[in-house]
């Protein structure tokens, strides 16, 4: 079989496993608007079993393992982060406050200085 022809069948494949994905989605507003005398309970754990359903056949697709790749990795790259100490979160988060504060005033400062200005320039 030549790379086209893969390409086809895995192109046809994928059509054909959005569209079930497509349709359990629909399937649980459906459900839901049909089933509104039972619970609420009940019907979120309907909901729930047909989403984990289109999740794992959305990821049989080409551009599902592709997105399942990626959040793995990102995963992994979370798992790499330094994050900061407490003492380190709350003097940034100081830092940040009074930084704004100080902006907020020197603004408020030349907002009063500018309107005072156009207020002699105007008359």
């Amino acid at each position: 079989m030549s790379i086209e022809e893969t390409k086809q069948k895995n192109g046809a494949l994928n059509a054909v496993l959005w569209f079930i994905v497509v349709a359990l989605i629909a399937a649980v507003a459906v459900l839901n608007s049909i089933y509104a005398e039972e619970s609420l309970l009940y019907r979120v754990m309907g909901g729930l079993v047909l989403a984990i359903a289109a999740g794992f056949i959305a990821v049989q697709t080409t551009q599902g393992a592709t997105f399942w790749h990626i959040a793995k990795g990102a995963r992994t790259e979370v798992r790499r982060v330094v994050w900061p100490t407490r003492d380190e979160r709350n003097k940034a988060t100081l830092m940040v406050v009074a930084v704004v504060a100080l902006m907020s005033v020197v603004l408020w400062g030349l907002d009063g200085l500018f309107g005072w200005l156009v207020g002699l320039l105007l008359g």
